[in-house]
């Protein structure tokens, strides 16, 4: 069996490679990676990234964000995002954006993975999935990045705030909030709470 056919063995559609992920089943990588991409069985992504098309009725099936990213960052460390989330609380926000937000600890900034951009906002913490808790901090976050009435939507998060579990929320004030967010969710649940947001 010659090396490239051992790499087609390996090759599973709907998967994410990195270039060094081929590399221990070949004796040529580049020449390798060229001779795959032109059977259209691997599709550059970027520089070092490619993706085994998964291939439908409809046509070639996008690679998935999740694949994507983590073998991009090659860690399970970052969480997928978007402002559109936010209008499932229910706050009055109906903007719609083409925007998925990627919370990790390594990249920042606009990076484009194939025809998909994605925006890098290196965090400190963030949850390992999406909690109403955590969107309702978030929002507070990047309430100036919004297209929507700030002081309407500020509004309607004090209101959404209080029908909250307290401790949750404080605890997601607490680990996820900036430090305009702690001061506004210190205001809103009561100055008794002030103390546990700094």
């Amino acid at each position: 069996m010659t090396a490239l056919e051992t790499i087609k063995q390996h090759l599973h559609s709907g998967s994410v490679y990195r270039r060094a992920d081929l590399e221990k089943w070949s004796n040529s990588v580049d020449r390798h990676l060229q001779q795959l991409q032109n059977e259209g069985l691997l599709i550059k992504l970027s520089r070092g990234l490619y993706y085994c098309p998964k291939t439908t009725v409809f046509g070639v099936v996008p690679a998935d964000d999740v694949v994507l990213v983590r073998a991009f960052l090659k860690n399970d460390s970052f969480l997928l995002t978007s402002p559109n989330f936010y209008n499932a609380l229910n706050l009055g926000t109906t903007q719609l954006y083409n925007k998925t937000i990627v919370y990790n600890h390594k990249r920042h900034g606009r990076i484009k993975l194939g025809k998909r951009e994605f925006q890098f906002a290196k965090k400190t913490d963030f949850p390992t999935h999406l909690t109403p808790e955590f969107l309702l901090v978030d929002i507070v976050n990047d309430i100036d990045q919004l297209a929507e009435d700030k002081e309407q939507v500020l509004t309607q998060v004090k209101v959404k705030a209080r029908s909250m579990d307290r401790q949750m929320l404080t605890k997601a004030v607490r680990d996820y909030g900036g430090v305009k967010a702690k001061k506004f969710f210190a205001r809103t649940l009561a100055d008794n709470s002030v103390g546990y947001f700094h």
